[in-house]
């Protein structure tokens, strides 16, 4: 037992690039256990709850439902609607192993799609803005962006007002999509334009096809919503 002991403590330490996988597997492995909570039209269906709640904002056909599915491993779990904007409902995801829910994912409606009627337009802006203002639980927001486009009337926005609550503590992250469309310059022109920004949140190219980003923005997941189990280790 004590040889046990000491060659455990002899062990090299590991590198950065090591923890990270480390950390990226075990985030990986606690959002594939995702599983579909509720469905709300209206705020006062969300149910309360007192867990990490991370809500998943963007622009219709921003690539927001897909980053959903890669980052939990699941080809469906967000709908991705044959008529982008259409989606009119606030979708809330369990996670958690061993059956304990420690934390929701919630899949906002996706924005500024032409085809949706102005008065509806208008009604879920308000919706969401509300939701993000006041929804107690609501730990951090992961606003989805095409860099090709950039940040849309409706996402500066939408910066606008959540700022206060990210000054007081909100995490914040931006996901670049579809970044493989992207030279490397692109990319990295992208980014910093976007670092600038994001007001103090993250930003993290990411791509489906070439798996970019998938690790660093799952393990910024799993230390959001652990904070304790984080700052511990």
């Amino acid at each position: 037992m004590s040889n046990a002991r000491t060659n455990i403590s002899s062990e090299a330490p590991l590198t950065e690039s090591e923890s990270l996988s480390v950390t990226a597997a075990v985030a990986l492995g606690w959002l594939h256990t995702a599983k579909f909570l509720t469905t709300a039209p209206q705020l006062h269906f969300l149910p309360p709850l007192q867990v990490p709640e991370i809500a998943f904002v963007g622009r219709s056909n921003a690539g927001k439902s897909t980053c959903i599915n890669i980052l939990t491993q699941q080809k469906q779990l967000a709908f991705a609607s044959k008529k982008p904007g259409r989606t009119q409902h606030i979708n809330l995801f369990s996670l958690g192993k061993q059956g304990i829910t420690d934390a929701v994912l919630a899949d906002l409606p996706g924005y500024g799609y032409a085809a949706v009627p102005m008065q509806d337009k208008l009604r879920w802006q308000q919706v969401m803005a509300n939701y993000l203002v006041t929804r107690e639980n609501l730990k951090a927001i992961v606003l989805m962006c095409d860099p090709r486009h950039g940040l849309t009337e409706l996402d500066e926005i939408l910066l606008d007002v959540v700022r206060p609550r990210v000054a007081e503590g909100l995490k914040f992250l931006v996901v670049l999509t579809k970044s493989d469309k992207l030279t490397r310059a692109e990319q990295n022109k992208a980014l910093s334009i976007m670092q600038l920004k994001a007001g103090g949140g993250e930003v993290r190219l990411f791509s489906a096809p070439k798996r970019q980003g998938i690790d660093e923005v799952a393990t910024l997941l799993w230390q959001w919503a652990h904070p304790s189990s984080e700052s511990a280790a």
